[in-house]
């Protein structure tokens, strides 16, 4: 029975990788440190320095300088289209690999904001800057085309005639923080738009809690939290309206207590309402969504709002539960707490983001955190590619109840979901590292 034993172990050893021991040496204590023999770690276990960081953040940019539009063509023709022609419906971006007005780059305008606001480097405001422009010198001929033709879809129909909070949410909120950065541009179509659509136009339960029609009536996605209380945060501070806040904090206090799990520290992705069962599929990029709207919650509301205290513990209690499945890779899982389905980028950059966000903030202690965020930076950069592509991202995703769903859902450097995470999770690591020193002591990363 003991030879049965020993050649199973050695089959599983054979094809189960993760299985077996790794780093086995010949050495001993009587001719070698144990301790300090370096491991084969999967991700460099290393501190970033500043440079590093630019280096990879700027491979980014310069992809995405490239490969995002700021300009219309016509679709037949290809040629070149500006304000003072016709606009219509058979007009569209010019060649690239992103739209520049959909919420994953109202992420992106975020992060490149962040960037300029650490660096000092006036490019990845420009980079904004340049496509708000052209967004807002295109709209008024667009909002007259949507006026006289309002059944037809176009370029910028969602920016006008909003259908989701995916339409408006993010892209208001981009455009009220480059206001803030310094871009001079008459926003207030697209924030009045934001305002009325969040407020009075979406679905709601009957308690007012946010929801969607699909895929079955009154589903929550937790994706909606980024979708919606970010805008609302920036509404409310660029006009000091209080009601923008305190609809900014009942939204994430219902859905917190609707789908997150005290005791994993995590949030499930969907909630039917009106079902006895809600199964729990705990999505890394939804809960990143969640995390991400918490800290924008502690960063914008006023300092004396009320809810202060109560979203400090619930981020806390948030990081416990997601560090708590981090990957010996530094990364997060598709599914958090399913070892077996892919690692993920853009959920990671988020969470590295938060991380390092919070030490900055002085609402974490950059000592217990730190190496966290540390571990997930490296991951994250090791994932942008030569030709500055963010790889390993889950495409988008709508909502499941069975883990096939999840589990199955594509990758793509096309993913536009990536970019604005990994700037984020930058320019936070960045600031982290000028403010707090890090180094690998006994073996392992340490404040200094």
């Amino acid at each position: 029975m003991k030879n049965v034993f020993l050649i199973l172990g050695a089959i599983a050893s054979t094809i189960i990788p993760g299985l077996a021991q790794k780093n086995i040496t010949a050495a001993s204590d009587a001719n070698a440190p144990l301790h300090a023999l370096q491991p084969d770690y999967p991700t460099p276990y290393v501190v970033p320095n500043e440079a590093q960081i630019k280096a990879t953040v700027d491979k980014v940019y310069t992809y995405l300088e490239k490969a995002t539009p700021a300009n219309l063509i016509h679709k037949a023709s290809g040629e070149g289209w500006n304000p003072y022609q016709i606009y219509s419906d058979q007009l569209v971006f010019a060649k690239g690999d992103f739209r520049p007005v959909s919420y994953e780059f109202g992420v992106t305008y975020h992060g490149m904001l962040a960037l300029e606001k650490v660096s000092g480097d006036a490019k990845y405001k420009e980079f904004v800057f340049k496509r708000l422009k052209f967004i807002l010198e295109t709209l008024p001929k667009a909002y007259q085309y949507t006026q006289q033709n309002p059944t037809k879809s176009h370029v910028l129909s969602g920016l006008i005639n909003p259908k989701a909070l995916d339409d408006i949410g993010a892209m208001s909120m981009a455009f009220l923080k480059a206001k803030r950065a310094g871009f001079d541009g008459d926003d207030s179509l697209i924030t009045q738009k934001a305002l009325n659509f969040i407020l009075k136009e979406e679905h709601r339960l009957p308690d007012k809690t946010l929801a969607r029609m699909r895929p079955l009536p009154n589903t929550i996605w937790l994706d909606d939290l980024y979708m919606a209380i970010p805008a609302l945060l920036q509404l409310g501070k660029d006009s000091v309206n209080v009601n923008c806040f305190n609809e900014a904090v009942f939204q994430f206090e219902s859905y917190q207590k609707r789908m997150f799990n005290p005791s994993l520290g995590l949030f499930m992705h969907g909630y039917l309402e009106g079902s006895e069962e809600h199964p729990e599929f705990h999505w890394a990029r939804a809960n990143g969504w969640a995390l991400l709207t918490n800290a924008e919650l502690l960063e914008y509301l006023p300092a004396n709002h009320p809810a202060r205290p109560a979203l400090l513990s619930q981020l806390k209690k948030h990081l416990k539960g997601l560090m708590a499945y981090q990957d010996g890779t530094g990364f997060w899982h598709q599914l958090i707490d399913r070892n077996d389905s892919y690692l993920e980028t853009s959920a990671t950059a988020i969470y590295t983001y938060v991380l390092a966000k919070g030490i900055n903030q002085g609402w974490l202690d950059p000592r217990t955190y730190g190496p966290a965020a540390i571990l997930g930076w490296q991951a994250t950069a090791s994932k942008v590619n030569a030709q500055g592509q963010v790889d390993g991202t889950c495409v988008g995703t709508g909502l499941g109840w069975d883990p096939a769903f999840y589990f199955n859902r594509p990758i793509s450097p096309f993913a536009a979901h990536g970019y604005g995470p990994v700037l984020l999770a930058g320019s936070a690591m960045w600031e982290m590292i000028k403010n707090h020193p890090f180094e690998v002591k006994d073996s392992a990363i340490h404040l200094r």
